[in-house]
């Protein structure tokens, strides 16, 4: 919204405000935002730096050696060769359209991956929160704001509870503004606009509601080239390496493509021809498709992932992903269900047991073995004061009890509802004063209530946090002084349920006078109300995936802010403890930085840590050479997300600012998903691997096959320096092979053994020792079968048609059992079988039954330069393709044993 009004909002109330937008405090119904969105248009900046299909196409043709073919194409007509001047041309354009195709494809995935990583925005929409994508805000829809949500618009804020934000991105100043529902009075700056929040600013501490007044362009964000940051479109290691190899090949390729041709002129061919000759086998031998492919594999890699609940944000995190030697992973939500479950409460000096499990509102509650009456005094006022401290909310939704918000506070109202409190929040009329919000270095949050009696702060939080925060303690109706002994049997209360693998919380409160700060002085001497015993039970699959990760050579580490007796049970449970150590926060700063960084390897848990011990966890792995990947939700989070190597945000529960710092997001937050696009990113660089070996292997022999019948012809008994394959020739078998069948081998099949093997060194490229031996020997005796048949048939008296045209039969016969043979280069192509990857067996037959055409269709023989085979030609033809299984097998077999 581009309004007159622009720089005022500032200076009117908050119900001005909405009145001025023809808004209200419940929002916009969704037929007024879609009104308003195609008459202001997406909350987007303007402008699409994405590339034209046309100018993709018309880029295909800016190569220099397709302008040298295309140039000589028309000398070649214009001296009377229409037939190979057409046949070339049309070789030219399908080779320009597959480039086109391979190059629209990445795009297209890049573009469906932004749309996919898009942030949302949290707003209410006919009175109901819901989430929506940030570019489809208007002017006048409300937005909600929590800690770690990005402020996806311009907006007036027109409630809030001690919400500041960080505008250091707008204003570049660092400390945090506080925020208010107030109208100012006069012109002020833009850092000085206290009761506005702009977009890509972030929230940073208790949260609020605000009217969005400007989108898009219109906003003051709008000055800064890229708004909303989605995915990154850099260029991955992989990428920048083949671009850097391909160089060199293009450089080799055009030096010896020069030299074969000028020797093929001095040995008597017209200059014309050799001209279109050398460029056509440069043309074949330069793999120009390398980065265009490379990126198609990937992209659609990623693609898999998002069905697998891991969203890759940045390409080159693939890549990562195969390398990974550590995961750090958070237990809660993670590893566990995330469905907190309150199993035992202490309260009056008793415990209380709670039946039922998950989030559904039924169960009963027993003292001593005895059923007790859930209207009991003590037991009320306990699940009272802990409601209040809670902001998330219990519903049903599909025949199913669900949370809204944070799940340990929905194991309060769980437990609360079956006491016969459901909703006590939405129903309590007192007004709410103050809030000290929850954050990973207090672990606790504070709420001020004015009621009948006063003022009333509740706390509720880490239960050592709270303890050491009261000097009182509820006993027998009344508040007694919490004394040295007291004190004590509480503490190892705490240790006692914490051993039994529960999550331990307090729960506190305090009278405050009327004139009140909501301080550290304000909040210590409170009375201790009560302790609960939760447990978040593991998730199902997350043991049998810490196990995959086992057999792949990956550690896997458990970093909590949970108690340290919880956090070891836990990961006992899960198979995480293997003998290695169990740290807490507290500890680690106890200890020296070097003697820190030579144990991090031996932990197995991490406790009641913040997110700075996470940051020094991955610098003292990193230090020790492993490749980490590390989960966060927290806004602190996110430097330790940016220093991992591979950042892990939770698609759920993560705030805006993690998501933005990670690499990955977790769609479900769920562990096993992690491993799975561990899986996928092995197997992804595998495929990767298989069409690059595949098409460079192909590309070598085509080189050899011809620099060996110019180079040896004499002596092999070629007479008068006959060529094994005509330009046309070269082109086609190009076409063929760098089509159909190299795409289909970058979607074969995952290996079986790809979560079996060890971690890929991070510095180790495609190109080992074991995948260049194999593509010189491949591409050595492609060049031996070849001109074995192409030498054959001119000594039994064939023309030097039949013999050409056996040859290129042939050489692309050897290209497609090549491509079978490529699908591993450890395992037998007769364990692995023909028939896995459907698109490959669809591939070759249909570049087969072209071939047959080219062969057998009269016009397209004179074109191609070929003749109807007989069946002893085929015969011929296929036993000497056929040897390259042979010789694959071979090398396979011995390779195999070396290697072990």
């Amino acid at each position: 919204m581009n309004s007159d009004k622009k720089d005022v909002w500032y200076n009117l109330t908050a119900d001005e405000t909405l009145v001025r937008l023809d808004s209200r405090k419940e929002g916009l119904s969704h037929e007024e935002a879609t009104a308003r969105l195609e008459k202001y248009g997406y909350n987007e900046l303007e402008g699409d730096d994405s590339v034209s299909a046309w100018r993709l196409l018309l880029e295909q043709f800016k190569n220099v050696l397709i302008i040298i073919l295309l140039i000589a194409v028309a000398l070649s007509a214009f001296l009377g060769e229409t037939t190979d001047a057409i046949v070339i041309f049309i070789i030219i354009v399908f080779a320009a359209g597959l480039g086109f195709f391979q190059e629209y494809r990445a795009g297209r995935a890049i573009q469906a991956l932004k749309r996919m990583a898009a942030p949302l925005a949290s707003v209410l929409r006919g009175g109901v929160e819901t989430d929506v994508p940030a570019r489809e805000l208007a002017p006048g829809d409300v937005i909600l704001l929590t800690m770690g949500d990005m402020v996806p618009a311009d907006a007036r804020i027109i409630e809030e509870v001690n919400l500041r934000t960080n505008e250091a991105p707008l204003t570049g100043e660092s400390n945090a503004v506080e925020k208010n529902c107030g109208c100012m009075a006069c012109d002020v700056n833009l850092g000085d606009r206290t009761n506005m929040v702009f977009c890509g600013t972030v929230a940073v501490y208790g949260r609020g509601k605000a009217v969005v007044v400007e989108t898009g362009s219109g906003t003051e964000f709008g000055k800064i080239a890229r708004m909303l940051k989605e995915v990154k479109e850099e260029r991955t290691p992989l990428q920048v390496n083949l671009d850097s190899i391909g160089k060199y090949i293009a450089i080799g390729a055009l030096i010896l493509c020069a030299v074969l041709a000028g020797m093929g002129i001095w040995r008597g061919h017209p200059p014309l021809e050799m001209l279109i000759w050398g460029v056509s086998l440069a043309v074949a031998a330069v793999p120009e498709a390398l980065p265009a492919v490379v990126t198609i594999s990937l992209a659609l890699g990623v693609r898999r992932m998002v069905k697998r609940h891991a969203l890759v944000r940045r390409l080159s995190a693939v890549e990562t992903l195969g390398c990974t030697t550590v995961i750090c992973s958070d237990k809660t939500g993670t590893l566990t269900e995330d469905q907190m479950t309150m199993k035992k409460v202490f309260l009056d000096g008793r415990f209380i047991d709670i039946t039922g499990t998950g989030y559904e509102p039924v169960g009963e509650f027993y003292s001593d073995g005895r059923a007790l009456d859930p209207a009991d005094a003590v037991l009320q006022k306990y699940l009272k004061a802990a409601n209040l401290c809670a902001n998330a909310k219990l519903y049903r939704e599909d025949d199913r009890w669900k949370i809204k918000g944070d799940p340990t506070e929905g194991a309060f109202l769980v437990a609360a509802a079956k006491a016969g409190l459901m909703d006590y929040q939405a129903g309590n009329d007192n007004p709410l004063v103050g809030e000290i919000p929850f954050t990973s270095e207090t672990k606790r949050m504070v709420v001020a209530y004015r009621e009948p009696d006063g003022v009333v702060a509740y706390s509720n939080g880490a239960a050592e946090v709270i303890l050491n925060a009261c000097d009182y303690i509820y006993r027998d109706g009344r508040e007694v002084r919490l004394d040295g002994d007291e004190r004590a049997r509480v503490q190892n209360t705490i240790h006692q349920m914490a051993g039994e693998a529960l999550r331990v919380l307090g729960t506190a409160y305090k009278l405050l006078p009327d004139e009140f700060s909501l301080d550290e002085s304000a909040i210590r001497g409170m009375v201790l109300l009560g302790l609960g015993g939760m447990i978040d039970p593991p998730r199902a699959e997350a043991k049998g995936s810490i196990g995959v990760c086992d057999q792949a050579g990956i550690r896997t580490i458990m970093i909590t802010g949970d108690h340290k007796l919880t956090a070891v049970t836990i990961a006992g449970e899960l198979g995480i403890m293997k003998g290695g150590m169990a740290l807490t926060g507290d500890e680690i700063n106890q200890m020296p930085a070097d003697e820190f960084n030579r144990t991090a390897e031996k932990v197995d848990v991490y406790a009641r840590v913040s997110p700075e011990h996470k940051l020094r966890v991955v610098e003292a792995l990193a230090r020790k050479g492993h490749v980490v990947a590390m989960t966060g939700d927290g806004v602190n989070d996110a430097p330790a997300l940016k220093k991992a190597d591979i950042g892990i945000a939770m698609g759920i529960k993560g705030t805006d600012v993690t998501r933005e710092a990670a690499d990955m997001i977790l769609t479900d937050d769920n562990f096993a998903s992690i491993v799975a696009a561990v899986e996928e990113g092995r197997a992804i660089y595998d495929n990767i691997k298989k069409y690059l070996v595949f098409l460079l292997s192909c590309n070598l022999g085509e080189i050899l096959l011809m620099a060996t019948a110019i180079l040896l012809g004499p002596l092999l008994g070629i007479p008068g320096g006959a060529l094994p394959l005509i330009a046309v020739q070269i082109l086609y078998v190009n076409l063929a092979t760098d089509g159909l069948p190299a795409l289909a081998l970058a979607v074969d099949p995952y290996s079986k053994d790809v979560m079996f093997r060890k971690p890929r060194p991070r510095n180790q490229t495609v190109f080992t020792r074991n995948t260049v031996s194999y593509m010189v020997i491949m591409g050595v005796w492609t060049c031996i079968a070849a001109i074995s048949v192409f030498v054959w048939a001119l000594n039994r008296g064939e023309s030097l048609l039949e013999a050409q045209s056996l040859c290129f039969v042939t050489l692309i016969i050897i290209q497609f059992l090549n491509a079978f043979n490529c699908r591993s280069l450890e395992r037998s192509l007769f364990n692995l079988g023909v028939n896995q990857n459907r698109w490959l067996l669809a591939a070759v037959g249909w570049e087969l039954a072209l071939l047959l055409l080219v062969v057998y269709v009269p016009f397209l023989q004179g074109a191609f330069n070929t003749f109807a085979l007989t069946i002893e030609d085929w015969i011929v033809a296929v036993s000497g393709a056929l040897t390259i299984v042979v010789v694959a097998e071979i090398y396979k077999l011995i390779s195999v044993r070396f290697n072990r």
